[in-house]
């Protein structure tokens, strides 16, 4: 049983290295508090887990992996989205306050098991699981593959939780909605349009990002235009009269 629990978690700890999932941990940690986030993906990996060794060990069969990936693609994308809405410059023209971390442990929690729970259903790494489910004990493939999904992210929240102690706020909030934009296109074409090949759907995925990432600029700088006329506006009125005008 050791064995098998040290061999599934080798297994998932390489396999989720560099993947989507810790890429996915890494934006998060830049958001929300580490302990919410990795209490997150501690409770997905044992669903996804426990699914994966259930239909490898018992079932031997695959999930509608299409649907799973149509709904995880749209979490990310509204995940996204939410968290751009949230850098556009207010009603009230403060342009300088700060992005604070989402204040709701609970509501973040919810958002990033959602998030990679419909991520990890059907990815590689579920399927890694059900293999080796399918030849070795279910309980000590479960415990490995949970142990192993777990480090593989706490590993991606320890690398954003130092680098984000040294970025802005807002730089981060908007890095991470277009990240979120980019999975979201990512798990769509994946799943949709998987005969384009990895390369050609890692590049035109960059394609929702850079919409995005150019309406934001549009908004920010109309933004800005306007108070930067009423300022030279201003300036100019209070332009004292010369003084054989005042005479």
């Amino acid at each position: 049983m050791i064995a098998t629990i040290l061999l599934s978690f080798g297994v998932l700890f390489l396999a989720e290295l560099g993947d989507k999932s810790q890429l996915m941990a890494l934006t998060f940690a830049l958001r929300y508090h580490w302990w919410v986030v990795l209490s997150g993906i501690t409770v997905a990996s044992l669903l996804v887990n426990l699914i994966a060794v259930g239909v490898g060990h018992f079932l031997g069969a695959a999930l509608p992996t299409a649907v799973i990936s149509l709904c995880a693609a749209a979490t990310l994308i509204a995940v996204g989205l939410w968290t751009l809405r949230e850098t556009l410059p207010s009603n009230s023209g403060e342009e300088d306050r700060e992005i604070a971390p989402q204040p709701n442990s609970r509501s973040a929690f919810l958002v990033v098991l959602s998030a990679f729970l419909l991520a990890e259903l059907g990815d590689r790494t579920m399927f890694a699981t059900m293999a080796l489910a399918t030849k070795n004990g279910w309980v000590a493939v479960w415990i490995g593959s949970v142990a192993g999904m777990v480090a593989a992210g706490a590993l991606a929240i320890l690398i954003g939780v130092t680098v984000g102690k040294h970025i802005p706020e807002r730089f981060i909030a908007v890095c991470s909605g277009l990240l979120f934009l980019y999975f979201g296109a990512l798990t769509l074409l994946e799943a949709f349009a998987h005969g384009l090949g990895t390369p050609a759907i890692a590049v035109l995925s960059l394609a929702l990002p850079a919409l995005a990432g150019g309406v934001l600029w549009l908004l920010h700088r109309a933004a800005t235009v306007p108070a930067s006329s009423v300022t030279e506006h201003g300036s100019a009125e209070q332009v004292p009269a010369a003084p054989h005008e005042v005479q």
